[in-house]
């Protein structure tokens, strides 16, 4: 079933502009003609500039499924029924929304996972089993949903193009094995470790693995290999917890005992720097600096070759990098949000770009924002860094929340039940 976006028309962002001055009467029939000439082209031209008006594909799904649009492929989980949670992946053809294949998930879980990788489908649960602790990866078919076989652990795809299975972790006892994703033979695969597990991805998939075990050389290993390039006692002085972060090419060592954060190349594990932050909650990779989150509620901006400290700021929660400027979120709660525009090296702030709900969308990390409209539905914006801007892109009208953003799809669910799925523009 398909239907029209409806066009509201174009948003206004301030009062309407002041009315030009009323011309002289004309006695000349011939300016009268002209006039009328002018205001048709006017019109025609203003007509073509309109954008074209877009179909939706409405299809019947309970709210909270998780979802994945994959190429030609709109594919949702959702449980079978109310009084369990065991599930089925249902596959329908994109752009109609015709049903292609729906095949059953026989685990319970509370949430899942699709991952696509070359011609299968990786549908990964999560809590799954009576204390809610274990994973389970079913590997599908991606043309017809046939079984292929399922194991234990979730989804890491790597960067060779194979796959890594993970379980437990935090507590748990870990375990780690790379295998083909045809199949699920067993390319190799660690013992069963309490050592917490980093990964670096690449944006193309998983190249490295670092295991941190508690008084114990911390470990760098190849990921398509399982080959230990670099190992190192990282341990503080006085033998308190180490945290490890994973940062391009850096491997942040963060000694929750003395507030310090050390810098290591992470192949060699050789020592870069080190830095006094205060408590430290995470650190993440913001371009041309790292962003550390300190527990004192501020944002650092540290640099990444010396350590040297850029800016630091109590407003912002955290950053995310577009060539050489942070978009920032402002500190507050809620699902509405207030995004800014700095640069990365000096903090500056350089635009506002309101308060969104924010979605970030596929690999290229697309930001896309959505508010409620008001004459109903939702406003679908770009936030733009690099320009420092905001694009309207659509006005969804009949949209009520639960919305998800997927490769260049926005889905959000309407009444009775169901979600539209409405396909962002270039």
């Amino acid at each position: 079933m398909t239907g029209p976006v409806i066009d509201l028309g174009e948003l206004r962002h301030g009062p309407d502009p002041d009315l030009l001055p009323r011309p002289p009467r004309a006695n000349d029939r011939r300016l009268r003609c002209a006039l009328v000439l002018l205001l048709v082209l006017v019109t025609v031209a203003a007509g073509a500039a309109l954008p074209p008006r877009r179909t939706v594909v409405t299809l019947p799904a309970r709210l909270g499924a998780d979802a994945l649009v994959d190429g030609d492929l709109f594919l949702i989980v959702e449980p079978a029924n109310t009084s369990a949670r065991q599930g089925r992946l249902a596959a329908y053809r994109l752009p109609g929304g015709a049903p292609a294949w729906q095949a059953p998930l026989s685990a319970e879980a509370r949430s899942w996972r699709i991952t696509p990788l070359a011609r299968m489908l990786l549908v990964t649960g999560y809590e799954i089993g009576p204390v809610g602790r274990d994973t389970l990866t079913v590997a599908l078919d991606r043309a017809t949903g046939a079984f292929r076989w399922q194991q234990s652990g979730r989804a890491i795809a790597l960067a060779d193009g194979n796959l890594l299975l993970h379980s437990g972790g935090q507590t748990e006892v870990s375990s780690l094995r790379a295998v083909d994703p045809c199949c699920g033979t067993v390319r190799w695969r660690l013992p069963p470790t309490s050592a917490q597990i980093s990964f670096r991805d690449t944006g193309h998939g998983v190249d490295r693995v670092v295991l941190n075990p508690v008084n114990a050389l911390v470990e760098v290993r190849e990921a398509s290999t399982g080959a230990v390039l670099a190992s190192a006692s990282l341990l503080p002085p006085n033998d308190g917890p180490l945290g490890l972060e994973v940062m391009e090419d850096l491997l942040l060592a963060v000694d929750r005992g003395s507030a310090t954060v050390t810098a290591y190349g992470l192949d060699g594990l050789d020592r870069r720097w080190t830095r006094t932050t205060g408590p430290v909650e995470f650190a993440a990779d913001c371009g041309p600096v790292l962003c550390i989150r300190t527990g004192g509620g501020e944002l650092l901006a540290i640099d990444p070759e010396t350590g040297g400290l850029r800016w630091r700021s109590d407003r912002w929660s955290w950053g995310w990098p577009y060539d050489g400027r942070l978009m920032v979120s402002v500190s507050g709660s809620g699902p509405m949000v207030q995004y800014l525009v700095v640069d990365a090296l000096t903090g500056e702030e350089l635009t506002d770009l309101g308060r969104w709900e924010l979605y970030q969308v596929g690999d290229a990390r697309r930001m896309v924002g959505l508010r409620g409209h008001p004459d109903g539905g939702l406003l679908v914006g770009e936030l733009d860094a690099r320009a420092g801007e905001v694009r309207v892109l659509d006005v969804l009208p009949h949209a009520t929340g639960e919305c998800q953003a997927i490769t260049d799809h926005v889905l959000c669910a309407i009444a009775n039940s169901t979600y539209q799925l409405w396909n962002l523009p270039d």
